[in-house]
């Protein structure tokens, strides 16, 4: 058997170099401005993405309301809600559902509102409250809903 010998300490021939401390803030600093420059865009398009989701979900749930009207010749009463669509209420005529696999949320994790008879003229409201689940607000915390937004 054949025993391989490995120097004990590494020369000065050997030796490894690493980063300064002036490289490492030179590439800590550019990332820096990296983010300072790109950050803005990123979270403008951040917002136009939720309230794209929003907008989709809320066109799956009207969609499933209309079909729920269409069996039952009426739309849910808002205290059936939007769970009418989901699990068969008490007093439906010819429930053919569900007619939503499950409820989605919006992009702050809650649920979506509904309201019969709706107050924009419509035939309901469905919303979210935004990112503040409040109702009322501006920017990120204005109401999203399916009517025409100002």
């Amino acid at each position: 058997m054949r025993k391989t010998r490995y120097p004990a300490t590494f020369g000065p021939a050997d030796r490894s170099s690493g980063f300064t401390l002036v490289e490492v803030m030179v590439v800590v600093i550019i990332i820096a401005l990296l983010g300072a420059i790109a950050g803005p865009a990123v979270f403008s398009r951040l917002r136009v993405a939720q309230e794209e989701r929003v907008q989709a979900d809320l066109n799956t749930v009207e969609s499933a309301l209309k079909l729920y009207r269409l069996d039952n010749f009426a739309y849910p009463t808002e205290e059936q809600g939007l769970e009418a669509l989901i699990s068969e209420p008490s007093n439906a005529r010819a429930w053919r559902g569900p007619y939503l696999e499950t409820m989605p949320t919006d992009p702050w994790e809650t649920e979506y509102q509904y309201r019969n008879p709706s107050d924009h003229g419509l035939d309901f409201d469905i919303f979210s409250f935004g990112a503040d689940g409040v109702a009322g607000g501006e920017g990120d915390d204005a109401d999203l809903g399916n009517w025409p937004q100002d």
